[in-house]
């Protein structure tokens, strides 16, 4: 960062440029190997990773079900990023953006492909008439559904990249990314200082998409960054962080495509609502 950088007149790509992602980076699209995505006996078929975009939507699959909607039941199907999975044929046909999460909703009479997390949450939400809010607070848990998805890049692909995974530590990016990082979590703390949810007193489709990273982030899971980012100076997203992150259905959607971490909080696939207490990691090994 202190040599000074001129940009050449076309660019061209660095495989070996990019971090400790560099292998999974690629500036084109579609697939790069024929690879076809299994099916289990659920209406709904989910291809993803237990990375935030990835828990908001087990997490609401989980409320859904936690909530009576019998026909949410899912199978959820691991996406191994790291081997490439997202580029496999399958995969692309459901989401040509090769990004988890991925859902195909087989419920009705003709398949439906959802891609964008945002879309799967809003798709599932408005299906079973659930986690909507109120009415007459559409719009809003609409624009703070929005803001999630808008926002969230500069804390995963900006922050998250240049103070976690960036091959050296750069000031001027991180702490770009830092200050913008801090004014998102200030705009969730003054509208949380009023309200028990984002929208006031109804959980809704926001309340997950934004818990999923910025509630994880306050709660020192993500980047290992909360003393870093003072936190703990955001008392009332921690106060609606915390209220979520004790939801059972969270703990169980936080669960599943969940590969990292303690064994008994990984379940790496999802097929029925008996594998939260059969089929997670620490009782497969014990099997062993």
């Amino acid at each position: 960062m202190n040599t000074p950088y001129t940009p050449p007149e076309v660019w061209t790509w660095d495989k070996q440029s990019g971090g400790r992602f560099a292998s999974i980076n690629r500036p084109i699209a579609g697939p790069t190997h024929d690879q076809a995505l299994p099916k289990g006996e659920h209406p709904f078929q989910l291809y993803s990773l237990a990375t935030p975009n990835g828990v908001k939507v087990t997490v609401l699959f989980e409320e859904l079900l936690a909530a009576g909607h019998a026909g949410a039941d899912y199978d959820a199907w691991l996406i191994k990023i790291g081997d490439g999975d997202q580029f496999g044929s399958g995969f692309v046909e459901v989401n040509p953006n090769s990004k988890i999460p991925a859902l195909m909703d087989y419920s009705g009479d003709t398949p439906i492909r959802i891609f964008e997390s945002g879309a799967i949450l809003l798709h599932l939400a408005e299906k079973f008439g659930a986690f909507l809010g109120a009415p007459e607070n559409r719009a809003e848990m609409l624009s703070w559904l929005f803001w999630q998805m808008g926002s969230a890049p500069y804390l995963g692909g900006g922050f998250g990249h240049f103070y976690a995974y960036a091959p050296e530590k750069w000031q001027y990016p991180i702490d770009r990314f830092a200050m913008e990082v801090k004014r998102q979590l200030d705009v969730l703390n003054r509208n949380l200082a009023d309200r028990q949810f984002m929208t006031g007193d109804d959980y809704t489709i926001a309340d997950i998409a934004i818990w999923a990273w910025y509630g994880q982030l306050v709660l020192g899971r993500l980047y290992d960054a909360a003393t870093f980012l003072d936190v703990e100076s955001y008392a009332h997203v921690r106060r609606w962080a915390k209220q979520i992150n004790a939801r059972p259905a969270v703990l169980r959607g936080r669960m599943v495509n969940r590969t990292f971490g303690e064994p008994s909080l990984q379940l790496h696939e999802r097929h029925d609502a008996s594998d939260f207490d059969t089929r997670t990691q620490d009782k497969l090994t014990a099997e062993e």
